[in-house]
């Protein structure tokens, strides 16, 4: 049993899905140090190593969690039970209609929503009744603009898949951290030569006066995983984002 002034997550074991960097392995860090055991996915073998190396994790694993094979298959396989899972794989696609790859625009849609119930599915029997779900979403697609019609979809989307996962496999808790612009290796891909400038201008507009971290991000993932009167809701992280023009 737990006593007060135990590390918040000490005696438990924290799965994070797309844990190689980023919001995951920040996420997993924050875990570790509050006591945890922790198992990373991911789909770079190297690069997962080299964060399970440096966390001292109990296990890793590399795949494609958009396979629900694979994904069905690592849960299955997991020698003891868990007790929570952070899920930071996928990413967004930006394009406009007439740009619009159909292909790309179809994985898209079906990414994060599918991963979703593949994890809830597959994990939620492994998960004890203080245990937890948390998901990655956005704040980006809120307001209407040319090139992010997948986007704005999967905004709107996946706060109401989040609040039906919450009912359907209770007393399993189920979150969604719906984030704005964070400073990760995935934004630097997506921006490439506009980093700079997009940094420069949240630092100048938003109300925090700086730009939303991994470890920001982190932090909120750890508290919906310890906080167990949370579920079926979405936590905006975006550092005032959405109240300032874009």
């Amino acid at each position: 049993m737990q006593n007060q002034g135990d590390p918040e997550l000490l005696g438990q074991t924290v799965v994070v899905v797309g844990g190689s960097a980023g919001i995951g392995l920040e996420t997993a860090r924050r875990a570790r140090a509050l006591g945890a055991e922790v198992i990373l996915t991911g789909r770079d073998p190297q690069r997962l190593k080299l964060a399970a190396t440096e966390l001292g994790a109990a296990s890793f694993s590399a795949f494609d969690a958009n396979d629900s094979a694979a994904l069905e298959n690592f849960f299955a396989n997991l020698d003891s039970p868990i007790d929570h899972v952070m899920a930071t794989a996928g990413g967004p696609y930006y394009a406009t209609l007439a740009d619009m790859d159909f292909d790309e625009a179809r994985r898209g849609l079906q990414e994060h929503p599918m991963l979703m119930l593949g994890i809830a599915r597959f994990a939620a029997g492994k998960i004890p009744a203080r245990g937890s779900l948390t998901f990655m979403g956005g704040t980006g697609g809120r307001n209407p603009s040319q090139g992010v019609g997948i986007v704005a979809a999967m905004t709107a989307a996946l706060p109401a898949l989040t609040a039906s996962l919450a009912v359907e496999i209770a007393p399993v808790r189920v979150n969604l951290i719906a984030a704005g612009f964070v400073d990760t290796p995935l934004s630097a891909s997506l921006l490439g030569d506009d980093l700079e400038a997009r940094r420069a201008e949240l630092r100048a507009n938003l109300p925090i006066a700086r730009v939303v971290t991994p470890t920001d991000v982190a932090a909120l993932a750890v508290h919906l995983m310890t906080n167990t009167a949370l579920t079926g809701a979405t936590y905006d992280i975006d550092g005032g984002q959405q109240l300032v023009s874009r």
